[in-house]
């Protein structure tokens, strides 16, 4: 089982900067799909970005692209999760995630799904203030 824990979330005015950061251990396989998916109290989870860990690219939400960016340091088993020009709608609880199954079934240009997902983090929580 992949082990995940996330930090950097916090509070942040509009148009303000976050990094999240999610430290992995335990990959046993060559590739892996790994992001960021996250979730509002009594709303579904949301994919927001996800990265092929074989360096085969990544995966935007529209509602973030020219916002985030996601990147790994393999050399630091860090996966990380830049949010720039935040807005409140950002406001979610982000949760770091890993797949071994998605890289068999789909590209990463497909929007992953949550259901491929069994590897998850705790979460950490972003607010952003108007």
């Amino acid at each position: 089982q992949v082990q995940l824990v996330e930090s950097g979330g916090g509070s942040v005015q509009a148009g303000g900067s976050l990094r999240l950061s999610c430290t992995f251990s335990r990959l046993k396989l060559s590739n892996y799909y790994m992001g960021w998916f996250r979730q509002v109290p009594g709303k579904e989870r949301e994919g927001v970005a996800f990265i092929s860990t074989d360096g085969g690219g990544s995966y935007y939400a529209d509602s973030v692209k020219g916002r985030f960016t996601i990147s790994q340091a393999n050399a630091k088993k860090t996966l990380y999760l830049q949010m720039n020009n935040l807005k409140p709608e950002d406001t979610a609880m982000y949760y770091c995630a890993a797949s071994e199954v998605a890289p068999l079934k789909y590209s990463i240009r497909t929007q992953p799904r949550e259901v491929d997902f069994d590897n998850w983090g705790q979460g950490t929580q972003v607010t952003v203030s108007s």
